[in-house]
């Protein structure tokens, strides 16, 4: 099997694993529903948001267009980048890292761009899936679903910190979904294995 392949049969395997995910959770759960997986440190804890991995946003609507404009450039950059690996032959890890992370910015983009119009609201109540009367949102302008929180940590601050002291203290705090961590996953091998993968660059 080429390389091309592989890399197109991973990229499919993480946008279905993260589709079909976020799908469930979106037609099973409110907002803020927890589903306790590991007792209290690990949680399927159904949130969205307007923005980036891990709940970071840009600010109102023009914010949301922009990022998702800017999400589009991304991968067919990404795309580009690792056509030229492919036919580079480049070391089989650097394609996949490439690959997750190419993976992880289609899949956030699907949610930005489709789920606005094919899903209903899931304040205080479960999303239907293509609801009569239309979605919550346009296109380009849905929101990201994020359900796995980990709160390994989750204490105060003592008193004496000088740091918030007495306040909350929880790590690890973030909401996710499969495509940002295959984008994480990505980046991190890239950076621990760089001389590997790019030994046979030119």
């Amino acid at each position: 099997m080429s390389l091309g392949k592989k890399s197109v049969i991973f990229i499919v395997l993480i946008l279905i694993l993260d589709q079909i995910l976020k799908i469930w959770v979106k037609t099973h759960m409110e907002i803020g529903q927890e589903i306790h997986l590991f007792g209290n440190w690990g949680i399927l804890h159904f949130i969205e948001n307007n923005g980036m991995a891990f709940g970071m946003e840009m600010g109102g609507k023009p914010g949301k267009l922009i990022l998702s404009i800017f999400r589009i450039v991304a991968i067919f950059g990404i795309g580009f980048f690792l056509a030229s690996l492919i036919r580079k032959k480049a070391h089989f890890g650097f394609i996949l890292a490439v690959s997750a992370i190419m993976a992880g910015a289609i899949g956030n983009l699907i949610d930005s761009a489709f789920y606005g119009m094919i899903f209903s609201e899931s304040f205080n109540q479960v999303s239907v899936l293509f609801p009569h009367g239309g979605g919550y949102s346009s296109f380009l302008h849905g929101k990201v679903v994020d359900m796995f929180y980990f709160p390994i940590i989750n204490t105060h601050w003592p008193h004496w910190s000088p740091f918030r002291p007495n306040e909350a203290l929880v790590f690890f705090r973030p909401v996710f979904n499969i495509a940002d961590s295959s984008i994480t996953c990505g980046v991190i091998s890239i950076v621990l294995f760089q001389k590997r993968m790019f030994r046979n660059l030119s």
